[in-house]
């Protein structure tokens, strides 16, 4: 186990735009309140969905899309510099349909109906690198 203390005590609340892209634009958020590290949850809905699920044997994501509208129960994730110095969203999700049946993983992208979403920040810079044991970018 690595594990260090961060701080932080900026906090924003943010409406995700119709028909903007989910993670582009927690993205563009990030790059505009000059948040280099965090962690989030939103929640709203999506017109439409592409998950990842990481094959652990294989070390590899795999995705399927979902072209469809879909309520979303939950959002987490969070947000470090990428090898550019540019925010990039990490994410999860869960994903529900009408009939309540509800699918899950890594949120690759997916279109905004509507969405709102809780960010606090940490005054330290985090950066991704893959991990070699499990071959995922994992915070260093």
């Amino acid at each position: 186990m690595d594990a260090r203390e961060v701080t932080g005590d900026r906090e924003f609340a943010v409406r995700l735009d119709y028909g903007a892209e989910w993670i582009g634009e927690i993205e563009s958020f990030a790059a505009a309140a000059d948040v280099v590290a965090g962690w989030f949850h939103a929640t709203g809905a999506v017109e439409d969905a592409e998950l990842a699920y990481y094959d652990q044997d294989a070390f590899a994501y795999e995705t399927v899309t979902y072209d469809e509208p879909l309520e979303v129960a939950s959002c987490t994730g969070t947000i470090a510099l990428d090898d550019d110095d540019e925010p990039a969203v990490a994410a999860h999700v869960v994903l529900s349909r009408p009939s309540g049946q509800s699918i899950a993983g890594a949120l690759e992208r997916a279109t905004v109906f509507d969405g709102e979403l809780y960010c606090r920040t940490f005054d330290d810079y985090l950066t991704r690198d893959v991990d070699p044991a499990g071959g995922r970018a994992l915070w260093e």
